[in-house]
């Protein structure tokens, strides 16, 4: 099995599921509770085979206790933060963090939003927000380096919450991955009848991009049926340069790591290394 191949096996969970029945009882807005979908631990494997990672404790803002997986590795090309989909955990894309750290030569920091694997506290889009931020500065603090110098990646959801992290401070570079242009668009899809319960403001990457100024490279496979990718265009064109738009032929929301798209991620952080070495 090649590589890419065990990496699409280990996302095969990443979709949205329909059912509000499947989702246990927790406060929040109803369109929040058709969103998250975590896995807790100790569901998983948390003592993944070849990945060096530290367990890290962490607060977010509002004092809700995180956790997360700092894999650092020997003089790395780049520092990565990764935002994850809206189902699962971190313990489940161990083999993203393994080939990351071991053929990317990276250092990687992902962590789990509030009540996702080892994290207290309940999902929400605010509280989420809260906890990408705080991971930030976790990461900064584990690498002694600064907002500037960090690389920020999301899929699917996470797509939504580094675009608006990137927003809020500008990093080295941004990789969105099978995200949407706003929840209020994946709702029109996958919920007609009830999507007007959702501000258009809500995750509106579309309208925010607009005042991130760096790097961007954005993802998407075109049979994906979940999130359309006229979804991820809208949103592309809405982005500043300088950014590329990477097509996946014949590849779905869950199945989007081919050998192609990894070449082109790894010229990506090549080139955002080239130009961090010649800034003065």
């Amino acid at each position: 099995m090649r590589m890419t191949d065990r990496f699409i096996a280990a996302f095969a969970f990443l979709v949205i599921p329909v059912p509000l029945l499947a989702q246990e009882s927790s406060p929040g807005t109803l369109d929040e509770l058709l969103l998250f979908f975590p896995t807790k631990y100790p569901e998983g494997n948390w003592t993944p085979a070849n990945l060096r990672f530290e367990d890290v404790f962490f607060d977010s803002e509002d004092g809700t206790k995180l956790h997360g997986w700092y894999c650092p590795c020997e003089s790395p090309r780049a520092h990565v933060l990764i935002a994850h989909g809206n189902a699962g955990h971190i313990a489940s894309r161990a083999d993203w963090l393994v080939y990351l750290q071991s053929k990317a030569n990276v250092s990687v920091f992902m962590f789990d939003y509030r009540g996702y694997g080892r994290s207290q506290g309940r999902p929400s889009v605010k509280g989420v927000l809260q906890d990408a931020k705080a991971a930030r500065s976790k990461l900064c603090d584990l690498a002694n380096i600064k907002n500037t110098e960090v690389i920020l990646m999301g899929e699917s959801l996470g797509g939504a919450v580094v675009t608006h992290l990137a927003v809020d401070s500008p990093p080295a570079g941004l990789i969105l991955q099978s995200t949407f242009s706003s929840l209020r668009d994946v709702a029109d899809i996958h919920y007609p009848k009830l999507s007007w319960l959702v501000p258009k403001s809500k995750l509106n990457s579309r309208k925010i991009i607009a005042d991130y100024k760096g790097p961007l490279l954005q993802s998407h496979g075109n049979a994906d049926t979940l999130i359309p990718i006229t979804m991820a265009q809208d949103l592309y064109h809405a982005a500043n340069d300088p950014k590329s738009f990477v097509t996946i032929n014949g590849r779905g929301h869950n199945n989007w790591l081919t050998d192609s798209y990894l070449r082109q991620l790894d010229d990506f952080i090549q080139g955002l290394q080239k130009k961090s070495q010649n800034e003065p």
